[in-house]
């Protein structure tokens, strides 16, 4: 406060010598320098603020603790169950709190990546070579002016590109990233910049990979130990986008996004005695062109708007006695046409509210005999709305779902129409004090997917819409309660889940068959800390760490065995810590994952059982600065310890590996 009183004080006597009529200086021409003053102001975390969990990682922090692929980036959420089939290629799909991917949503640059056909996206897709930030909203978080496909996810996990800046002089930058490590791993990636006018700028990121995949492991049969080698694992891929930013007279903001992404790999099959023969490949092709527009249109009026074409592409190949001609081979094609807009309005400068309006056309071709091609209209409307009462800040929303659906061949489900509310509190316990503490209700479902509806004899046009809700109530304090402390950040948020309807496959009478069977509660505690410690003035130490304590059992049917077992693949306990020592000579990272005993059925028995495993890495990276270039050195060894374990039952992961970095920049 005693810098506040000083400005205020040199303000008063500057209104005072301006009202005299004698003037301040009699001597002209010369420069008069006053003792400085400096205004200090503590900044609190959107973190702390939000009225539901929000959790944040920036990819500088990713690159210096040696995290290298998406999977293993979302892994360091609390909250975060992050489902891998082991391998460079294997698929990775990310749930929120247990709730199952489809109702997790994936935000690129504000729009989110649409997958109607199975509803969860996999993230090994994505590059970490062009991200500045990645974050994970569980329920409601604060932004209202999102589109209404996020206020209609249970959450969503949001990926934020870098946009290109350029220092006094400079029109265009370099960087070209080259990456090399174990079972024949190659990566190469290139980012240009450039200023195109006083308005519009470029980029241009490009990045292919390939690996070979293939990695040791000891398969156990009883007591027998045999040191075999995981194969079909190998992937290629290429993945390139465009983008440019244009900034108008009004200051309003035009963004458009062309990307496109091509993958073929091996899937690497399941591990059972002495049978790890993998022959499924899978080749990926996708495309998508978007734009946003963001306007300021007055005091109380902003306007945000997107458009976005999706075209998706892939073929399943599997080699196997059982199928005619001994292969089998799926097609499939799908469409997005997209559109969403939203208005906010700021009557007071307490109350914000906001009308978000989506529409969406999604179709599916394959080359199945007699397939349905179905055809998906979407309409999401969410009306929003934010009030600030003193310490108090309130959040809620309503969404309004309809879908309706055409198709060629065959049954089509009824239309779904669905009202889902929000309601969010953050109340600030201390005036003086970044102590806060929030609760949150949120009401989600999630429509069947087209391969949940018609796949095969597997589909079922009578499933009802899976429905969720969200309880959470929480802590989040942010303090400094040493000098030598730049910040001390702590986040401790209970929740519950109660999800009904749930959509299974489930055996009848000749083959499986897609049903709603299923009630599930979920109980659960997330905690976040955070801390910076400065040791000199050239050397600190940053220090995150996530928990979570979740019991997810099923509650479908009394009187089965199973009734009240934990979910399969779900940990009671698991977390994560990171140490990152920032000096002028070598940066130090360490990583530590760690997850408790699971069950691969909803069996929990010993024959199910997966052992818990704690996976260690270290980070070494230095930066070279030159006068017009830089160069950055980085080497990682993950898995130290040599700990062969499975996320996935009969899906091995690897053993200790490393990887070699270098990025060349100007």
């Amino acid at each position: 406060m005693k810098y506040f009183a000083a400005l205020a004080l040199l303000c008063s006597v500057a209104l005072q010598a301006a009202a005299s009529n004698e003037p301040l200086d009699t001597i002209i021409g010369q420069v008069h320098h006053i003792q400085e003053v400096q205004v200090v102001s503590r900044h609190v975390e959107k973190n702390i603020t939000s009225g539901t969990p929000t959790q944040f990682i920036s990819a500088d922090d990713l690159q210096k603790i040696g995290i290298s692929n998406f999977s293993d980036a979302v892994k360091k959420f609390a909250g975060a169950n992050v489902r891998d089939y082991g391998g460079i290629g294997g698929m990775k799909t990310v749930s929120v709190r247990n709730l199952g991917a489809q109702h997790t949503a994936v935000s690129y640059d504000g729009i989110t990546v649409s997958n109607t056909q199975a509803g969860q996206i996999d993230i090994g897709r994505f590059s970490l070579d062009n991200v500045k930030m990645l974050s994970l909203s569980i329920g409601q978080n604060d932004d209202i002016m999102q589109t209404a496909r996020h206020f209609a996810s249970a959450g969503v996990l949001d990926i934020e590109t870098i946009k290109p800046y350029f220092g006094d002089n400079q029109d265009y930058s370099i960087k070209l990233k080259v990456r090399g490590g174990s079972f024949g791993l190659v990566n190469l990636s290139l980012r240009y910049w450039q200023r195109l006018g006083k308005r519009l700028t470029m980029s241009v990121d490009g990045t292919c990979l390939r690996a070979d995949g293939v990695y040791p492991f000891t398969l156990k049969n009883g007591m027998l130990k045999t040191h075999e080698k995981r194969y079909n694992s190998d992937i290629k891929s290429w993945n390139g986008e465009t983008n440019f930013y244009y900034t108008f007279n009004d200051s309003s903001q035009l963004d458009t996004k062309i990307y496109y992404y091509y993958s073929q790999r091996g899937l690497p099959g399941v591990v059972v005695l002495y049978n790890s023969d993998a022959n499924e490949r899978l080749w990926d092709e996708n495309f998508f062109a978007q734009s946003s527009y963001k306007k300021r249109l007055s005091d109380k009026w902003e306007l945000r708007a997107h458009l976005k074409y999706d075209h998706s592409w892939n073929r399943y190949e599997d080699v196997n006695v059982k199928y005619t001609d001994n292969k089998q081979i799926d097609v499939d094609r799908q469409d997005e046409y997209y559109g969403s807009a939203t208005i906010g309005w700021h009557p007071i400068h307490n109350l914000s509210i906001s009308l978000a309006q989506d529409l969406a056309v999604n179709s599916l071709r394959n080359n199945i005999n007699l397939s349905p091609n179905p055809l998906r209209f979407s309409s999401l409307t969410a009306m929003s709305a934010q009030l600030q009462l003193g310490r108090l800040a309130l959040n809620g929303n309503l969404v309004n779902t309809y879908i309706t659906e055409s198709v060629s061949n065959g049954d089509k489900p009824d239309d779904r129409k669905r009202l889902s509310p929000s309601l969010s509190l953050s109340y600030r316990l201390l005036k003086d004090e970044a102590l806060y503490v929030r609760t949150s209700y949120k009401s989600t479902f999630r429509v069947p997917t087209f391969n949940d509806l018609y796949y095969l004899r597997m589909g079922n046009t009578g499933l009802r819409p899976e429905k969720a809700r969200e309880y959470g109530m929480g802590l989040t304090w942010s303090m400094r309660p040493f000098r030598c402390l730049y910040n001390f950040t702590v986040t401790v948020d209970g929740y519950y889940n109660d999800v009904t309807d749930k959509i299974v496959a489930f055996p009848s009478t000749y083959i499986w068959k897609m049903a709603n069977f299923g009630k599930v509660h979920i109980h659960g505690l997330d905690a976040t800390v955070s801390t910076g410690l400065r040791i000199s003035r050239v050397i600190s130490i940053d220090m995150a760490m996530a928990y979570t304590l979740q019991k997810a059992v099923d509650l479908t049917d009394e009187s089965s065995a199973y009734y009240k077992s934990q979910l399969p693949y779900t940990p009671e306990n698991s977390g994560n810590v990171s140490f990152i020592i920032n000096n002028p000579f070598i940066n130090v990272g360490y990583s530590l994952m760690g997850c408790g005993k699971r069950y691969s059925s909803v069996m929990n028995t010993d024959q199910y059982k997966l052992d818990s495993y704690f996976e260690h890495s270290v980070t070494l990276s230095h930066e070279f600065k030159f006068k017009s270039y830089s160069l950055s050195l980085n080497g990682v060894v993950h898995n130290i310890t040599n700990k062969q374990y499975e996320i996935i039952k009969y899906y091995p992961m690897p053993g200790r590996n490393w990887e070699i970095t270098g990025i060349f920049t100007f």
